[in-house]
């Protein structure tokens, strides 16, 4: 297989986040198809060459052009074009108490999930109930079951709080240019 010359840009709140996101960016538009869509995904892991840039005293575009012949396939590197700001509130997040009146009630439940990726099949009051799903999803789905038993609010709201980010009104995130050879 061969290789191709990409250059983009990315947006993060580290240089890893922008690396991550501009890999599923490159995913989501051209495929996987297997490590070889020639965008930067098919990248192994990304090298921060700021430094170098800034030493060289080269514009953009020629330090960038020094750099083809210097990497092998799968290489990616990254020069940041605009630093991160990071949140600089004292406090980060914000809490929403959500109250509901009345009694609670906790009842036991017997929870069927599939073993393989967590996901809840069924939610029963019995144990024999809970089996007879289990088996049920297991013979159709040739995938092993597991019953858990879990308290569960008989009638309400369970959630009790909410915290969600505050950001900060100066918080931005940083810019990267990436560059280097792609699988294709």
């Amino acid at each position: 297989m061969g290789a191709s010359w990409f250059q983009q840009t990315g947006y993060g709140k580290t240089l890893n986040d922008a690396y991550d996101s501009a890999c599923k960016e490159a995913e989501v538009e051209y495929g996987h198809q297997e490590g070889y869509n020639g965008t930067i995904s098919t990248t192994h892991s990304v090298r921060d060459i700021t430094e170098e840039y800034k030493r060289s005293k080269l514009d953009l575009e020629q330090f960038v052009r020094s750099k083809v012949e210097m990497l092998n396939k799968r290489d990616c590197c990254s020069i940041c074009l605009q630093e991160p700001v990071g949140n600089k509130n004292k406090t980060k997040s914000q809490v929403e108490h959500i109250f509901t009146p009345g009694t609670k009630k906790w009842v036991l439940k017997y929870v069927v999930y599939d073993s393989h990726n967590d996901k809840m099949i069924a939610s029963c009051n019995t144990k024999g109930e809970a089996v007879t799903k289990a088996r049920a999803y297991t013979e159709k789905t040739t995938t092993p079951t597991n019953i858990c038993m879990e308290k569960s609010l008989e009638k309400g709201n369970r959630t009790v709080a909410k915290i969600t980010y505050k950001k900060a009104p100066t918080e931005k995130p940083g810019r990267w240019m990436f560059f280097g050879w792609a699988a294709e």
